[in-house]
């Protein structure tokens, strides 16, 4: 094992950071070390002033004219573009809009109208809860129709992929564990056998560079609340393969995927491309909070974001174990760089009190039921110093045992 570095090896990184001027840009509190971008991304200061303007300006003093003059009804598309560069979809091919929820919500029902005769949707036990709960509620609207999970029904996802699958909905990183999955491969394995591919992308954009349209996905669902920094409730985003646009058909069929929304016809006649996808009236506010997150990621080099999380990752593993690994923290994250997302997950028999404790002390992270420590690392505002800072936290709280404290381990309602 090589040696840990020290001190000043830590502001040295720091120092050589190609990407530490971007934390400039970022508003983050005096005294706290934020590793839970993952989860919540810090604001930017280009985000408020995105909003600022929309509210004081576009909506406060130009009214109802800003639908046209601030260019907020193509919004979702023009936004979907620039997210497009962050996940390798060339233009036209993602919108902005809804939820998480709600878009695969939809892309399932696409994807198994584009495959009539096969009946079986497959995911992952281990997803997130929402995919498997959306993927759920489709079942229970098409009789037939049966949901088989990789972890239940057979040990690895590639098992359950044979004749009779319309669909696979996939996490890219894992939200516990963190694993990244090969998206090129199980795509592969996945049209070698006639279904359709659904990416989930939470935890992937803006965390690593992403290659839908090389990889061949179908489609692909995100949100842009996390690494991308747009806020809390920022609106999600699918992607759909332009092969696909012709002969998508969704059941959320709302007025702004109309071909004419204003022409205010009976009937319903989707509008070409990608714009199909969109359901009813957006969240302006939140659009613009979010182009002025993106601002930002316009300036961003992909590949050296991805060199820094890894470094970053690999600095935390390695002192946890060495500083607080007698302390009955075990590392769920594999420790394989090639399949490891931007964060980093520890086990814990009192995971929840340990975070409680940190947070306290102001490294804040999160806590994911039952017993993981969980830690995300966003290369353009986390340093190595923060690194190092947390990990002496940490060690601080498990060797004097404080997080035995009663106070906390009084769960909240969001953990």
């Amino acid at each position: 094992m090589p040696a840990l570095p020290d001190l000043s090896a830590i502001e040295a990184l720091d120092a050589a950071d190609p990407l530490r001027a971007f934390r400039e840009r970022f508003v983050l509190p005096e005294g706290v070390i934020y590793l839970d971008g993952n989860s919540l991304g810090a604001a930017s200061h280009a985000a408020l002033a995105e909003l600022d303007t929309a509210a004081r300006q576009e909506w406060s003093q130009d009214l109802i004219r800003s639908w046209n003059t601030a260019g907020w009804f193509d919004m979702p598309v023009k936004l979907g573009d620039r997210i497009g560069r962050l996940v390798g979809a060339a233009e036209g091919q993602i919108v902005v809009g809804d939820t998480t929820s709600v878009n695969i919500y939809k892309a399932l029902h696409a994807a198994l109208a584009l495959r009539p005769g096969r009946n079986v949707i497959v995911a992952e036990s281990g997803s997130f809860p929402t995919d498997l709960y959306v993927a759920e509620g489709v079942v229970s609207t098409r009789p037939g129709t049966s949901l088989k999970l990789e972890g239940v029904d057979a040990p690895a996802i590639e098992d359950l992929i044979d004749e009779t699958v319309a669909v696979v909905l996939v996490n890219h990183v894992n939200f516990k564990s963190g694993t990244l999955r090969d998206m090129a491969v199980l795509t592969k394995r996945i049209h070698d056998a006639g279904a359709l591919a659904i990416w989930d992308l939470c935890h992937s954009a803006g965390a690593l560079p992403v290659e839908l349209d090389a990889a061949g996905a179908d489609f692909a669902v995100g949100c842009t609340y996390k690494y991308l920094n747009g806020g809390p409730g920022a609106p999600a985003f699918v992607y759909a393969a332009r092969r696909h646009h012709d002969n998508i058909v969704q059941p959320l069929s709302g007025w702004w995927g109309h071909a004419r929304p204003f022409a205010m016809e009976t009937g319903f006649a989707a509008a070409e491309g990608i714009r199909r996808f969109q359901c009813g009236t957006q969240p302006i506010l939140s659009m613009r909070a979010l182009k002025g997150a993106l601002d930002i990621w316009d300036e961003v080099d992909m590949q050296a974001l991805r060199e820094k999380s890894l470094a970053l990752t690999d600095l935390f593993i390695a002192l946890v174990e060495a500083r607080c690994g007698q302390y009955g923290v075990s590392l769920e994250t594999t420790c394989a760089r090639a399949s490891r997302g931007s964060q980093v997950s520890f086990a814990h028999d009192h995971a929840y009190e340990v975070m409680q404790a940190l947070i306290e002390r102001g490294v804040i992270g999160d806590f994911r039921a039952p017993s993981t420590l969980r830690f995300g690392f966003t290369p353009l505002y986390t340093s190595y110093r923060d690194v190092w800072d947390a990990v002496a936290v940490l060690e601080d709280i498990l060797a004097s045992g404080v997080w035995k404290e009663p106070r906390f381990a009084v769960r909240a309602a969001v953990t």
